[in-house]
């Protein structure tokens, strides 16, 4: 009896093992490189509020305003009205209030990783706000952000990322959620303790700001488009041991997200597991430079 289990058990592990080997073959001859960020000649222009043609910023040059607020935008017609009503009555008053506060919003018109990229690669300020286009978080919480940004001080080599954070809500949301989801939710955020990022209960929330040069750092290596993409972002700055601060930010669901609950998080979690093993594999390496053009 006891050399048959030893031999079931032996017969498990060659499987689990070769098993292993095959998704790692997978993920290392599907991995894609870094998008080639190309703007065609159009692209590289735009029309400033005298209506004056004027080249396209780059995030390699110096910055000219205090605050960069990128939105990424998909299919969000309904949404991104009151996001972008909210957002820029505050940030009109901020500057009345402190004239010397500037500030530009930048809406990315796809959601995607690479589009996204652009309007970071395009910003001028000397920090980047990432905000969800559905508004569900309060964006006058973006002081709560910057204060935990200085938090961090001194930044190594002026880097550093503040996300803003739903775990305060956790309990709360379990309580309304089907049993279903919330073991979804778990299991994902197992997945991303497990396979990428340490010490970050909520990778996911759409709030998140960068100083430049951390924005640069991170999105020049990026690979994962659409959901998991904030995930392999933090796992980037863990291993440049860029400092994050998690803080707890006011968060309201918002009807009409684009999150299919089991294939999404399926789909999450094949990314998941293919940002660890690519990076494992040598498929995809983090760079300190990448010229962008």
């Amino acid at each position: 009896m006891v050399p048959l289990l030893l031999q079931l058990a032996v017969l498990g592990a060659a499987l689990l093992a070769a098993a292993l080997i095959l998704i790692s073959f997978v993920a290392f001859i599907t991995a894609a490189g870094m998008p080639h960020l190309h703007r065609h000649e159009q692209e590289k222009f735009f029309l400033n509020a005298r209506g004056q043609k004027e080249a396209l910023p780059s995030i390699c040059d110096s910055p000219t305003k205090q605050l960069s607020v990128v939105v990424p935008s998909y299919n969000e017609e309904k949404r991104l009205p009151v996001m972008m009503d909210e957002a820029l009555s505050y940030l009109e008053k901020r500057q009345k209030q402190d004239p010397m506060f500037t500030y530009e919003v930048i809406v990315v018109d796809d959601g995607s990783k690479d589009q996204t990229s652009e309007g970071i690669f395009s910003s001028r300020g000397e920090k980047i706000l990432m905000a969800d286009a559905d508004g569900a978080t309060k964006f006058p919480d973006v002081e709560k952000l910057e204060k935990g940004l200085n938090g961090l001080q001194p930044w190594p080599d002026q880097m550093a990322i503040a996300c803003g954070s739903r775990a305060h809500l956790e309990k709360e949301s379990i309580a309304q959620r089907s049993y279903f989801r919330t073991l979804l939710m778990y299991g994902f955020h197992f997945l991303v303790w497990f396979l990428c990022v340490k010490g970050i209960r909520d990778t996911q929330c759409g709030f998140k700001l960068l100083t430049r040069e951390a924005a640069s750092r991170t999105f020049s290596s990026l690979h994962i488009e659409r959901w998991a993409f904030d995930v392999e972002l933090l796992y980037i700055a863990q291993f440049f041991k860029i400092p994050i601060a998690e803080i707890a930010v006011n968060w309201t669901e918002i009807e009409g997200s684009k999150l299919v609950p089991f294939w999404s998080w399926l789909q999450m979690g094949k990314d998941l597991l293919f940002i660890r093993l690519r990076y494992l594999t040598g498929a995809w390496r983090l760079e300190h430079t990448r010229k962008m053009n």
